[in-house]
């Protein structure tokens, strides 16, 4: 689990293409407090440590293996090196929940529809797929790229956010252009709750 708060930017050194296809990441985390086997979300995909290393003092890297179901249900599939991204480590018990629970799977790509600034802030607005929409509210949380967001609007197949300075600086948003691809995870709660709706019909 994860609750979309951004602990660093990490960049994407090497792609190695092999059954899967091995990511080499890197970033500040300490390389010797990451265990083989952990969970590090990546612009919104957990995916699992599979080894790992220190390029000097202040510099480390992991590497990660996607699928191809990943890749093609992700928008890690246009991920190139320099690429930078999102990165999360997972959840302790006992860590501030300063964002919302997030899972780490990544329920379909949107893309940047437009920007414009509001005072200090961005409005940001991006298109979702269709069978996304109905999860997403006014008011509510949504994890894109893996960072927890609150909507501010929604329309027929759009949402707009709002985008503070710091949020801009210290995730890949402010990298953004318009049409590119975006990682969209719906809140876990709207998630259930539409279920529990869908079986009380039957």
């Amino acid at each position: 689990m994860f609750t979309g708060i951004i602990t660093d930017i990490g960049k994407v050194t090497e792609i190695e293409e092999r059954g899967d296809t091995r990511f080499r990441i890197a970033t500040i985390y300490d390389a010797d407090g990451i265990d083989l086997g952990a969970s590090i979300a990546c612009s919104g995909a957990c995916l699992t440590v599979i080894e790992k290393g220190r390029v000097d003092d202040k510099t480390f890297w992991f590497d990660v293996e996607a699928s191809g179901e990943t890749l093609n249900l992700t928008k890690l599939g246009s991920w190139k090196e320099g690429t930078r991204i999102n990165l999360e480590r997972a959840l302790k018990a006992g860590d501030e929940l300063g964002g919302h629970i997030v899972s780490g799977h990544v329920d379909g790509v949107g893309s940047l529809v437009s920007q414009k600034p509001e005072g200090d802030s961005w409005r940001l607005t991006f298109k979702a797929p269709a069978d996304l929409m109905p999860y997403i509210a006014s008011k509510g949380s949504i994890t894109i790229d893996g960072i927890s967001l609150t909507v501010n609007e929604v329309g027929q197949d759009t949402f707009g956010v709002n985008i503070i300075p710091h949020t801009q600086t210290q995730t890949t948003l402010g990298d953004l252009k318009d049409g590119d691809p975006v990682n969209l995870e719906i809140d876990m709660l709207a998630r259930y709750v539409a279920r529990q709706i869908e079986f009380a019909g039957q």
